[in-house]
């Protein structure tokens, strides 16, 4: 940097200059190097907030059904969108549609058998699951559940897909090579949304209960049962495999951090309201909750007994669900419009057209 002589700034006083002026000159320009160094050092807000997440894209999917879970085949670029009675198939990158799966009556959830070449759907209406071929969507059978199949997950160490039944209150074990039924798990409760740990356990959160069960794929035995408190509702959940730590999204606006080896509840970061979907980006240690309300919530994993919120992303109303795609972290939210409720309705019908796709990234 040039040094400016005294007779160049005019607002030194001649006594300054005479006396004092360089020196006062040296030390101003060091405070203005100083304060400038610590403002760039000093982190600035993004835009998206700070996570650097934000909505980037909306999905036109039409139709006026109604929706649950979304599921992301990252490896072949495809989201799975359960939608009323059928399951529409987008193109990750793009957007897409490429494909439909009918006659999904009531349809939750769907599974992603890669190593075999199938899906499975959860048709809450009909009490079945759908198999059908990932290369050509086509269907290949059904199979008999319990009452009300929900989530819907599949467990490559058992070749098992497991529907969890909401109003039966159990799970049926499918073998997913040939859609026979191994059998059928009382859990004692309301299932939601189940993780597997990869090393020979699945855990399930039990909404009406407020607790978590751990099961045996294999012997389709529990065993251990967590009551969670003080979450309320427990219906998302996610995993960090290499911490252990569940994430149990909660009905009382707050996720319940669990000990996936003690059942202890470690920490209750809070979310907004209306959370239907938990999940864990293992890169950036960042779980996500999406909430109804309009917002996806952003908690950062700082150690395994520590957790902050970091953001709370501003998504549309009725986004209470999500899929995350491991190879571009990005998100994809379902979401309607709704019709005002009518007398006696706990929500109003959705708009014809209306339900989309939104991709929240990374920028």
């Amino acid at each position: 940097m040039r040094t400016m002589g005294c007779n160049s700034i005019k607002e030194f006083n001649d006594a300054m200059c005479k006396k004092t002026g360089f020196v006062a000159l040296r030390t101003l320009l060091i405070l203005v190097v100083a304060l400038f160094t610590v403002s760039a050092m000093r982190p600035t807000a993004s835009p998206a907030g700070a996570s650097s997440y934000r909505v980037t894209k909306t999905i036109p999917v039409g139709g006026d059904e109604g929706w649950d879970y979304l599921t992301v085949d990252s490896a072949a670029r495809r989201v799975y969108v359960s939608h009323g009675s059928h399951v529409v198939v987008l193109d990750a990158d793009s957007g897409a549609a490429v494909g439909d799966i009918p006659d999904t009556q009531g349809v939750h959830g769907i599974a992603i058998a890669a190593d075999l070449g199938r899906g499975f759907t959860s048709n809450g209406r009909a009490n079945t699951a759908t198999i059908f071929d990932l290369k050509t969507l086509k269907t290949i059978g059904t199979v008999k559940t319990g009452a009300n199949p929900d989530a819907i997950i599949y467990d490559p160490g058992t070749k098992r897909v497991f529907a969890m039944n909401g109003r039966s209150k159990d799970a049926t074990a499918i073998n997913a090579d040939d859609g026979t039924v191994a059998g059928t798990l009382a859990l004692g409760g309301r299932p939601e949304f189940a993780v597997i740990d990869g090393k020979g356990s699945i855990f399930v959160n039990i909404e009406d209960t407020a607790e978590v069960v751990q099961f045996d794929p294999h012997k389709l035995t529990v065993v251990h049962r967590w009551h969670i408190a003080p979450c309320e509702e427990p219906s998302g959940l996610a995993m960090d495999l290499k911490t252990r730590r569940l994430f149990a999204g909660c009905g009382n606006k707050m996720v319940a951090v669990v000990n996936g080896d003690t059942g202890k509840v470690i920490a209750t970061p809070a979310i907004g309201d209306g959370v239907d979907a938990n999940t864990f980006d293992p890169e950036t240690d960042y779980v996500f909750s999406s909430n109804g309300e309009g917002t996806l919530t952003v908690i950062h994993e700082d150690s395994p007994d520590k957790f902050t919120v970091v953001d709370n992303i501003p998504t549309k109303k009725s986004a209470r669900t999500m899929g995350f795609d491991l190879k571009t972290h990005n998100i994809f939210l379902p979401a309607a419009d709704f019709d005002a409720p009518a007398a006696g309705e706990r929500r109003g019908k959705i708009k014809p057209g209306s339900f989309v796709v939104l991709v929240v990234s990374k920028q």
